[in-house]
């Protein structure tokens, strides 16, 4: 038997271990497919995660991730795409995750044809994939942050991960991203959800978007009036609050000025560093508690659980004995 034939197998997508090298050389090279197969690796849970995880980790630490979020309507894809152009006529390589909304029969994304970006497929500087969030109400898919890795490895200058945006769980994308641009809009009571959701606390960018509508205006000025009431340490960053019309292109260029100015400052003060080691941590953390999960998931099998349950209905026994005792 051959050595690719014992590695184990990558579920579906049929790679094996032995595989895994070459194709990280191959999206690094710029293969569009073999980085579409890693991130597919990714979001099957792969048995071969470990090993794709071990490749990658030299190359990793080199993209800006650059999250967007904001309730639904704001223009989020629209803003996206206008962005990824932006970014483009600038000269950087562009890779964006779409977390879209799950199906509830296949678990797929719902939005997987993403046609706001469309104008951007045949574009070889740019990579783009929906990723199903599976229930998860934060917007992101617990794959998210290998997912990430996977692209920034691949030698993109920016990752776009654009979220469901789902109220005031959204505020999970601030864990995920180096910068996280918070969209609002006109006509959608957003200077009330602003205080609301919290998100005062986790942008680093607020864009209003269609500032064309009437109302635009006093969003802004309801924005950086409660910015303004925000405590901040000397030196700190201090978020800008910009107009946009995205379906136009109008002021999207300042957004991507913001963001250089905002990837210098992370830099300079440190907090580049602090970011990614939380968001280093908050991964090591979330994997092994996913591996006990399955390590234990057989724990409620079998008659002794029951049993123990019943002595506890009956003050034979505390909960806390019982569940030591079905622990040892």
């Amino acid at each position: 038997m051959t050595e690719a034939a014992q590695a184990p197998q990558g579920g579906r997508r049929g790679i094996t271990a032995a595989a895994v090298p070459d194709l990280v050389a191959r999206a690094r090279a710029g293969d569009p497919r073999s980085v579409g197969r890693l991130v597919s690796l990714v979001e099957d849970e792969s048995p071969l995660l470990p090993d794709l995880m071990r490749a990658l980790a030299p190359y990793a630490g080199q993209a800006q991730v650059v999250g967007l979020t904001g309730s639904p309507g704001v223009g989020k894809s629209t803003s996206t795409s206008a962005l990824i152009g932006e970014l483009r006529r600038r000269g950087r390589r562009v890779a964006v995750l779409a977390v879209d909304p799950s199906s509830p029969f296949s678990g797929g994304a719902l939005l997987g044809d993403r046609i706001r970006m469309g104008d951007h497929v045949l574009d070889p500087g740019v990579f783009i994939r929906s990723m199903a969030a599976r229930g998860h109400l934060g917007g992101l898919a617990w794959t998210t942050p290998q997912a990430l890795r996977v692209l920034d490895a691949a030698g993109f200058d920016v990752v776009l991960v654009e979220t469901v945006g789902v109220g005031q769980s959204e505020v999970e994308i601030a864990g995920q991203a180096d910068t996280t641009i918070v969209l609002l809009a006109p006509g959608m009571g957003d200077g009330i959800q602003a205080a609301k959701a919290g998100i005062l606390e986790i942008g680093d960018l607020y864009v209003v978007n269609k500032s064309d509508r009437d109302g635009a205006d006093k969003v802004r000025r309801d924005l950086r009036s409660m910015l303004g009431l925000a405590e901040r340490r000397e030196g700190a960053w201090r978020p800008p609050v910009l107009k946009t019309v995205a379906s136009t292109g109008e002021g999207v260029a300042d957004v991507a000025d913001a963001l250089d100015e905002h990837a210098a400052w992370l830099r300079e003060s440190g907090e580049l560093q602090r970011r990614r080691v939380r968001r280093a941590r908050d991964e090591i953390e979330t994997l092994a508690l996913t591996a006990l999960r399955r390590r234990w998931g057989s724990v409620g099998e079998g008659d002794r659980l029951d049993e123990l349950a019943a002595a506890v209905v009956a003050g034979e026994v505390d909960p806390h004995t019982a569940a030591a005792e079905l622990a040892g």
